[in-house]
C-alpha cells in the first residue's frame, strides 16, 4: 500500500477512539473506570487470540506485558483519573502533548532525528486542541494534571517501544498479545479497588461491545500496523484526530454548540496533523522495509 493509504487507515483508529467519550457517558454505568477498562481490553484480546491462534513465545512475554501496561493498563487508568479530576478539554490537551513526547523518545530509543517541522506541527496541534476544548473557566487540579501527563507519557512510550520491539507476527496478533496482557493487569486491580458492576442493561452491553470489538480489537490492530509502517512522530500526530471526532459527535448527536474559536481549533488540529505527516515523510529506518512481516505462527515455548 502507499504511504497515503497507510496514513488514512491508521488515522481511522484515533478517529474511532473519539467515540469513547460519547459511548462512556451515554451507554455505560458511571463510577467503574478500571472495571470497564478491563472489560474493554481482556475480551477483545482473547477474541483476537482465538482468531489468530498465535500466542507469544516465552521470550516475548516480558515485552508483551510491558507494552500491555503502557498502552492499555497504565494509560487507561491514568486517563480515567485525569478525566474525573480535570475538565475534559484540559485532559485532552495534556494528552495531545504525547506527540512531542514521542518525538523525544524516538530520538533516544530509535535514533530518529528531531525535525523542526515535526516539533512545530506538534506544538500547533496542542494549541489547536486547547482552542477546541478548553473553556475560559477551566481549573487545574494537581493530581489530575499529573495523571494527564503520566497518561500521555505512558502512551508515548508504548508507541515508540511498539515500533522498537516488532515481533515476527501480524499486527492483529501483536494487538491480541498487548490487549490480553493489559486486561490481565487491569482485572485484579478492578476487583480490588472497585465494587461489583450492577446488572447491565442492553445499552450497557451494546456500549461494551462497541468499545471492545471496534474501539479496541479492530482499531488497535490498525494502530499497531501503522506504528510498524510509519515514523513514530507521524503516528502520534494522528492521535489528535480523537478530540476532533469527540467534539464533532457531541455537536452532531448531542446538540452541543460550537463557537467560532472551536471551529478554528479544529482546523488548526487538522492542518497540524497534515503538517506532521509532511515533516516526517522522509524518515525510513535502515532495517525497516515498511512492509508487514509474515512468518509461521508462533506458540508458547518456541
Amino acid at each position: 500500500m502507499s504511504r497515503t493509504t497507510d496514513i488514512l487507515l491508521t488515522a481511522l483508529a484515533p478517529a474511532i477512539w473519539g467515540s469513547t467519550y460519547l459511548v462512556t457517558t451515554e451507554a455505560l454505568p458511571s463510577g467503574y473506570p478500571v472495571t470497564l477498562a478491563a472489560l474493554r481490553a481482556l475480551p477483545a484480546g482473547l477474541l483476537l487470540l482465538a482468531l489468530t491462534r498465535c500466542l507469544p513465545p516465552r521470550v516475548w512475554l516480558g515485552r508483551t506485558f510491558v507494552l500491555g501496561s503502557l498502552n492499555f493498563a497504565l494509560f487507561w487508568v491514568l486517563l480515567f483519573v485525569a478525566a474525573y479530576r480535570l475538565p475534559g478539554g484540559v485532559a485532552a490537551t495534556l494528552g495531545a502533548l504525547q506527540a512531542m513526547m514521542v518525538i523525544v523518545m524516538a530520538r533516544g530509543w530509535l535514533g530518529t532525528p528531531i525535525r523542526a517541522g515535526a516539533i512545530a506541527a506538534a506544538t500547533a496541534g496542542v494549541l489547536g486542541v486547547a482552542l477546541l476544548l478548553i473553556s475560559p473557566e477551566a481549573q487545574l487540579d494537581p493530581v489530575g494534571v499529573a495523571a494527564g501527563l503520566g497518561g500521555a507519557a505512558s502512551m508515548a512510550a508504548g508507541t515508540v517501544l511498539s515500533r522498537k520491539w516488532q515481533p515476527p507476527v501480524s499486527a492483529l496478533s501483536f494487538a491480541a498479545w498487548q490487549l490480553t496482557a493489559g486486561g490481565l493487569i487491569l482485572l485484579p486491580l478492578a476487583l480490588i479497588v472497585e465494587p461489583p458492576l450492577p446488572t447491565l442493561s442492553a445499552a450497557n452491553l451494546a456500549g461494551l461491545v462497541w468499545l471492545g470489538l471496534v474501539g479496541a480489537a479492530a482499531t488497535y490492530a490498525i494502530w499497531f500496523r501503522g506504528v510498524a509502517r510509519l515514523e513514530p512522530g507521524a503516528v502520534s500526530m494522528l492521535g489528535m484526530m480523537s478530540p476532533v471526532t469527540a467534539v464533532t459527535l457531541g455537536w452532531l448527536l448531542l446538540g452541543q454548540s460550537l463557537s467560532p474559536l472551536q471551529f478554528l481549533g479544529a482546523a488548526v488540529v487538522l492542518v497540524s496533523v497534515w503538517a506532521g505527516q509532511r515533516a516526517d515523510r522522509s524518515f525510513r529506518r535502515p532495517d525497516d522495509s515498511l512492509r508487514p512481516r509474515r512468518t509461521s505462527r508462533l506458540s508458547v515455548g518456541e
